[in-house]
């Protein structure tokens, strides 16, 4: 890990008079920020609920299945990891106009942006493989993902177009859909509505983002909704992405009664949150709160798939 960063000569000597376990610590701290690790790990309760699910109405055992549990989840989080390197690669010359991103390891010349680039190619590479070992539709769809987030996102839509976060969000919606495909490659219904949710969650999600890094995004040149149309455009759009939540649970009544009910009181009250927007004065602090829900409605949501077919 200590060849991929690189040395301030102004620097050196402190740098030698380090105790060496802070350096590797800084290096692994660099590797994770890299791989961009809080995303890699929600992505990883979304994989693994498709992968849950497919078992589940497929009447697979988990234990019988544990090698395409292994595989598919280590896959998954390597082609992840990896599209989440080349996007800090290629991101690198407007990362430094943004408060949350101008500390990067590629921005801030910790790591030689080739690095991030080859380490990138490797674990895209690595865990197409492992994902392949379970069968050919994960992969596939794993690929699917990376050209959506790298080439269709990060290289074109994010700079160019307010649909950004709609293309971005194609990406984001594909993890179930691959663990799914790990046990089903025939991808049943219920697997579409998991990505069918993750897709349209991600937009009030991240508008919610936007709204509040909004002069952050004007400052770096990034054509957000907010910052192109405004606040009023901005939640108007987020409450309509929630409303378009509202029927997609029932097309998982398999699920039972009590799955329903959560998922409905969960987008009944985003809704609510998302109307009280136009009677709150503070744009941010409602759009702090839309932020805030809309991680407690992911989590609760997807474990609480699991949890009913458990019980």
């Amino acid at each position: 890990m200590a060849n991929l960063r690189t040395v301030d000569p102004a620097s050196e000597n402190i740098a030698e008079s380090r105790p060496q376990k802070s350096v590797q610590a800084s290096a692994w701290s660099d590797f994770l920020s890299l791989i961009k690790i809080g995303i890699v790990n929600s992505n990883f309760i979304t994989t693994f609920t498709g992968l849950w699910l497919a078992l589940y109405f497929t009447n697979s055992g988990f234990l019988n299945n544990i090698n395409i549990v292994l595989l598919t989840m280590i896959g998954s989080s390597l082609v992840i990891a990896g599209s989440c390197s080349l996007n800090n690669y290629i991101d690198r010359d407007i990362d430094h106009l943004m408060n949350r991103t101008m500390d990067r390891p590629t921005v801030s010349g910790r790591m030689n942006p080739k690095w991030a680039l080859y380490v990138g190619l490797l674990l895209t590479l690595v865990g197409t493989i492992l994902l392949a070992l379970t069968t050919i539709t994960a992969a596939v769809i794993g690929l699917i993902g990376v050209f959506s987030y790298v080439v269709l996102y990060s290289l074109w839509s994010k700079r160019t177009s307010t649909l950004n976060t709609v293309v971005g969000s194609v990406s984001g919606a594909v993890p179930p859909l691959i663990g799914w495909a790990a046990v089903d490659p025939s991808l049943s219904l219920q697997a579409w509505m998991l990505f069918f949710i993750l897709f349209i969650w991600q937009i009030p999600h991240f508008l919610a983002i936007a709204i509040r890094r909004c002069e952050e995004y004007r400052n770096a040149g990034i054509p957000m909704l907010p910052v192109v149309h405004g606040f009023s455009v901005t939640r108007r759009q987020m409450v309509i992405w929630t409303l378009c939540l509202i029927p997609l649970p029932f097309y998982l009544y398999d699920l039972g009664i009590v799955f329903l009910t959560i998922a409905t009181l969960l987008n009944v009250g985003w809704v609510a949150l998302g109307f009280a927007g136009y009677k709150m004065k503070n744009e941010m602090k409602w759009a702090t709160l839309m932020f805030i829900y809309s991680l407690n409605y992911l989590t609760i949501m997807y474990v609480s798939m699991i949890v009913v077919t458990i019980f």
